[in-house]
């Protein structure tokens, strides 16, 4: 399983939309950033810090096809990058996300546990 971490109006677009075209920061990139479960918790603090409305949403990585590329990043680690538009319908589970004391969203339990 790999996670994205999504405004709640923006994935509630893609829904209607029927197409998940990525962040700002992810049109930017040209991809559409993913983490696996080792590494959502910290791209949650690091890029979320301090946002209200989070959904994390959970897609199967075999699911995505060949458009999805594993490709170092932070630290070296390979991060899922896909590089193509998202069908929000291939989401296999999303909840919202609340904000420790600290303002950093809180990754739930299912997630750790994988």
């Amino acid at each position: 399983m790999i996670y994205k971490i999504v405004l709640r109006d923006e994935w509630e677009a893609a829904l209607s939309a029927g197409r998940y075209d990525g962040a700002a920061v992810d049109l930017a990139d040209g991809f559409i950033h993913f983490s696996t479960a080792a590494q959502v918790a910290e791209t949650a603090a690091k890029h979320f810090r301090g946002q209200d409305n989070l959904l994390i949403v959970t897609f199967a990585a075999e699911g995505l096809g060949r458009a999805l590329k594993w490709e170092p990043s932070r630290g070296g680690d390979l991060f899922p990058h896909l590089y193509d538009v998202l069908d929000p319908k291939r989401a296999v589970w999303c909840e919202p996300l609340a904000l420790d004391r600290d303002r950093v969203p809180v990754i739930p339990a299912r997630v750790k546990a994988c």
